[in-house]
């Protein structure tokens, strides 16, 4: 057996045939050892040229036009060689490399070698020869299949085909699932699409509105700084002109421009906010409230918010600080004068309390342009409620 390994084995790699390829000296090796030999750096002893090969075993020339590959197989050789490995394979033991299978364990039931039986985990156990144990387990295969055959055995087909049907039921319960969760999302989608598309038309009608409020100032003030720029234009150029006439007639159009220009008045700037942001909406009304009630937030109305600054000044106006004075004084007045006369009509009580009420009116809406206005008519009814009470003490 040692003598036929010998024999099965390449002279190169000193293993056992892999895919023998035979040389025109006939002998063999294994088609890798060639390849190895042509790609090594050190094997110009065995490569004479790119197309030709020297044998590592006799030195004799082959032929290689198109490489290891293009040599013929042996393939009475390689047959052998696969017979020996399967032959190997089935009657060696895996425990002890090389030690032959040629007893069988009783007790186990099993191909054991003599190692195994002396020193292995089958010592001391009962052993017979493979043959005779053949003879007596003949009949052992066909008794496995008869009761193998039996669908009832293990029960196992039962318990797959439980398996399977509880696979099913859960995979369909899975796809119900994705249903309802590709339905439910496109629902909340078609919501926010729906509630972005209202947001950025309120949006863009505001930005509309800006438009409306700012282009028509903005083009007033651009008609102002033309007219400056023209007249800035006009006085550069009448500095070179020489006719007097021209001279003359040109300055007196320029300061008759200049005072219109004076006159008109720069529009005043005041602060201004856009109400309300969107952000605050977010926070305040989308993120609190839940995913299936933001259909039934409502589109919120933004506008330009500018701040009056005519009350700017009201409060520090000394003026103002005196109507607020009087107010207090000439009404506390009345209020003693009607606890004290009972008798007077509430009609005069109306009267005077209507007539109030639209003295202070613009105190309160107005900026401080308004405040001199106020002042007059204070005065008037206090005259007029001075008079009007004089002539209920000579009654």
């Amino acid at each position: 057996m040692e003598h036929l390994e010998e024999e099965m084995t390449c002279s190169v790699c000193l293993s056992v045939y892999e895919d023998p390829r035979i040389l025109q000296c006939s002998h063999s090796f294994c088609r890798k050892c060639l390849e190895n030999l042509i790609r090594s750096s050190e094997s110009y002893l065995w490569r004479l040229s790119m197309g030709r090969l020297k044998c590592p075993a006799c030195r004799g020339i082959t032929d290689i036009p198109t490489g290891v590959q293009s040599l013929p197989v042996n393939f009475a050789l390689k047959a052998i060689v696969e017979k020996y490995k399967n032959n190997l394979r089935s009657k060696t033991c895996t425990e002890h490399t090389r030690h032959q299978l040629n007893m069988y364990c009783l007790k186990d039931r099993k191909l054991i070698c003599g190692q195994c039986l002396t020193v292995g985990p089958h010592k001391g156990h009962p052993v017979d020869d493979p043959d005779v144990a053949y003879m007596k387990e003949q009949q052992a295969a066909s008794k496995f299949l008869a009761a193998l055959s039996s669908k009832n055995f293990t029960g196992v087909s039962s318990v797959i085909r439980a398996l399977e049907e509880q696979m099913t039921n859960c995979k369909n319960i899975v796809l119900e699932d994705k249903k309802e969760v590709t339905l439910f999302f496109d629902n909340i989608i078609e919501v926010l699409e729906q509630k972005k598309q209202d947001l950025l038309a309120a949006l863009n009608d505001l930005n509309l509105q800006v438009a409306d409020v700012f282009a028509p100032q903005i083009e007033e003030m651009k008609q102002i700084q033309d007219e400056e720029v023209d007249l800035v234009t006009l006085s550069s150029s009448v500095q070179t002109e020489e006719s007097p006439l021209i001279y003359l007639d040109t300055i007196h159009d320029i300061r008759q421009r200049m005072m219109a220009l004076k006159k008109k008045q720069l529009l005043p700037i005041h602060p201004v906010e856009i109400y309300p942001r969107v952000g605050q909406i977010f926070k305040d009304q989308y993120l609190k409230t839940s995913i299936g009630d933001v259909s039934l937030l409502p589109v919120p109305k933004f506008g330009i918010h500018f701040e009056n600054e005519d009350y700017k000044g009201i409060a520090s106006s000394p003026l103002f600080t005196w109507i607020l004075v009087f107010v207090l004084l000439f009404t506390s007045f009345i209020l003693l004068f009607f606890y004290f006369n009972s008798e007077i009509s509430s009609d005069l009580t109306t009267r005077y309390w209507t007539c109030f009420s639209e003295v202070m009116g613009p105190v309160l809406h107005f900026g401080e342009n308004h405040v001199n206005a106020v002042s007059h008519r204070l005065s008037s009814l206090y005259m007029e409620f001075i008079g009007h009470l004089h002539s209920l003490l000579k009654v």
